[in-house]
């Protein structure tokens, strides 16, 4: 059996066995577990085709033909290698962390239904990612929007799970209309469904298709401003859903751009261009409005924003090297992009898990309702805080390893033309701001929910998580800190699958010495987060010893010297925020409700405060609400007579056949 054969199994096994344990519905729990089996079967499987596909050398491809009519094909190269080790290792983890998470036993066969779309979801992204033609990718990518919209409406019972699910929707359709426009114009003028049959396309005409099919790409992917789903979607689906939907769905979007990028292969510096600008847009704005957030799944959702920016601003750099010849900025750019797909995988889905224990254990996802939750929640506070020193970049976990990588191919930009020079140092200062402005949102978020004291009853009856969505954020916890430590185990796929994107390109091999050259930086990283673990440990042990004989005596956090200190006067996370916020205040507006205490002995006084997307803003008000009072003033139409209709259809008939004649 060779590589694409397991592969094809593996997907088998993944979505087959859920979707029949559905059938156990009378036992949930054994149910529930054989269809856990089973998604964690397919993932392994899924891995050993991976690690097979990385260590061969050329592209594994299988055809299946129906009738001559609907043929479907399929392969992997490096690229899509790099794309499905990072979808099943979240998804295992997933399925996992979801057997305890989804555990209510009037929903039995809800959450069966729930595991089965789960396993559907995995194996969509699988093809979506070894599709070899049009049709194929077309029919996996629908089975992908379609299945995780599902998922998104697991509590249909709450009008806002609909809502968020109804805006999904409408994205993701929307996006996929764009997808089939660029292919049904590539196979207008080529003649074949192939994607690799781009060559007799002119120049202009690729760049025209490619920023048609990006559009829906960029939807998926939740580029600013087609993102405007994302913060709704992920804190309403369950938390293990969410970590699939921004740890991997939405980085389908990256790997169609790749993936298109290499097909139509179009020699133009404007893409590598415009795919940076966007995400130095997008990783900005996504930070600043994720640390305005009172939820904590959408402050997360809102983060994925900033990440997918940091991504975009690897690759555009990598683009523009290509453009430019210059491979070494190419080769550094694209694997820093690569990398930060699977490091951000990682470390969101710990944080989305982590905010899941959180409202597990507590009830609510209010960050000003919470605070203290370390003393009850010690894994799943110490797991959130892994999850966040790493996606702040900060060594020496694996969010560093990424965007040092991308650091780097922006030094290697000094012999390109002066103008995509500084093109490619901006986006090392946003990089730069990205990361500052991810430290603030963060600390806001950690210190706010697990240290200081409790300010809630919810907060002060806190329990941890149960043991299965323990074992998933200490796997993925671990994780981070193993990248951080040996990145240069987890960047060869990615660096491999860089090279092999030049080497397409440039028809020129990457040759030996600059490999080597690359790969030295990972090895000097793994040094460096060696040494900084040394020190750490080095300071623990000289604390232990200076405090071994001083009595130590506890009182209430952050007391500021008050004898009845109340948790009232501990900062809130929107005071914490607020000097950053009102400095970016004409990218991210403030709506402010106060009601000012009255009189000598004041009774009640209140005061809120939320941050506005300008992008959604502007969609409802300038899109939205116009187009829903157009179609109001168009009422007078529907009259509820069937004769009427019949007329309707009759005219449309008619001025279609008078348009048609007119045209010949």
């Amino acid at each position: 059996m060779n590589t694409i054969q397991t592969l094809l199994l593996a997907v088998f096994v993944l979505s087959s066995i859920p979707i029949a344990s559905i059938a156990l519905y009378s036992q949930p729990q054994i149910a529930k577990k054989l269809g856990t089996i089973g998604i964690l079967l397919g993932c392994l499987m899924g891995l050993w085709s991976v690690w097979q596909g990385i260590n061969e050398t050329g592209i594994q491809s299988l055809t299946y033909s129906w009738q001559h009519i609907l043929i479907l094909s399929v392969s992997m190269d490096n690229l899509s290698a790099f794309f499905l080790l990072t979808i099943f290792l979240i998804t295992g983890a997933a399925a996992v962390y979801g057997f305890h998470y989804l555990n209510e036993r009037e929903k039995g066969l809800r959450t069966l239904i729930n595991q089965a779309l789960l396993g559907i979801l995995a194996s969509a992204m699988s093809l979506v990612v070894v599709a070899h033609d049009m049709v194929t990718f077309l029919l996996a990518w629908e089975l992908m929007s379609i299945s995780s919209c599902f998922l998104v409406v697991y509590d249909y019972e709450q009008k806002a799970t609909r809502h968020a699910a109804y805006i999904y929707f409408i994205f993701t359709q929307a996006g996929a209309l764009f997808i089939f426009a660029a292919f049904g114009w590539l196979h207008g003028l080529t003649g074949s469904f192939s994607l690799s049959a781009s060559a007799p396309v002119p120049e202009s005409t690729k760049l025209l298709i490619f920023f048609l099919a990006f559009a829906g790409l960029a939807s998926k992917a939740g580029i600013f401003p087609l993102h405007i789903w994302l913060p709704h979607a992920h804190p309403a689906a369950p938390s293990h859903v969410s970590a699939i939907m921004s740890g991997v769905m939405i980085k389908m979007g990256i790997y169609g751009i790749l993936r298109l990028y290499l097909t139509i292969a179009p020699d133009s510096l404007a893409i590598g261009r415009t795919v940076l600008i966007l995400g130095m847009v997008s990783g900005i704005l996504g930070v600043i409005y994720a640390m305005g957030q009172n939820n904590i799944k959408r402050l997360l959702a809102y983060s994925s924003i900033e990440n997918i920016g940091i991504i975009l601003i690897g690759i555009g750099i990598g683009m523009i090297g290509m453009s430019s010849g210059n491979p070494i900025m190419a080769v550094c750019g694209f694997t820093g992009g690569l990398m930060h797909v699977l490091n951000h995988a990682i470390f969101k889905s710990l944080l989305f898990m982590a905010a899941g224990s959180v409202a597990h254990g507590t009830g609510t996802l209010a960050i000003e309702r919470l605070g203290g939750l370390m003393k009850q929640m010690r894994i799943t506070g110490l797991a959130s805080l892994i999850g966040a020193v790493a996606i702040c970049g900060l060594p020496p976990l694996n969010g560093f390893v990424s965007e040092f990588f991308i650091y780097n191919a922006a030094f290697q930009s000094r012999q390109i033309s002066n103008m995509d020079f500084l093109l490619t140092i901006l986006g090392a200062i946003s990089l730069a701001v990205i990361g500052g402005l991810a430290v603030a949102c963060f600390t806001k978020a950690t210190g706010i929910v697990f240290l200081g004291e409790p300010r809630t009853s919810e907060a002060r009856h806190a329990h941890e998580a149960p043991l299965s969505m323990r074992y998933a954020m200490q796997f993925l916890a671990t994780m981070c800190i193993a990248i951080g430590i040996l990145p240069t185990v987890f960047a060869k796929p990615a660096l491999k699958s860089a090279i092999s994107m030049v080497t397409t390109m440039t028809h020129q091999p990457t040759t030996l010495l600059q490999t080597q050259a690359i790969m030295d930086l990972t090895t000097r990283i793994s040094w460096g987060s060696v040494l900084f673990l040394l020190v750490c440990a080095a300071l623990w042990w000289l604390r232990v010893i200076l405090y071994r004989h001083k009595p130590i005596s506890r009182t209430c956090t952050w007391g500021c010297g008050y004898t009845k200190a109340s948790p009232r006067i501990q900062y809130t996370g929107s005071s914490f925020a607020a000097s950053i916020l009102e400095f970016f205040r004409p990218f991210a507006p403030i709506h402010e409700e106060c009601q000012e205490p009255v009189g000598v002995f004041p009774t009640k006084a209140r005061y809120h405060s939320s941050i506005l997307d300008i992008a959604e803003t502007l969609a409802v008000q300038r899109i939205a609400m116009p187009v829903v009072r157009a179609m109001r003033s168009l009422r007078w139409i529907q009259h509820g007579s069937l004769q009427i209709y019949i007329s309707y259809i009759v005219l449309a008939i008619a001025a279609l056949l008078v348009v048609t004649w007119l045209w010949r």
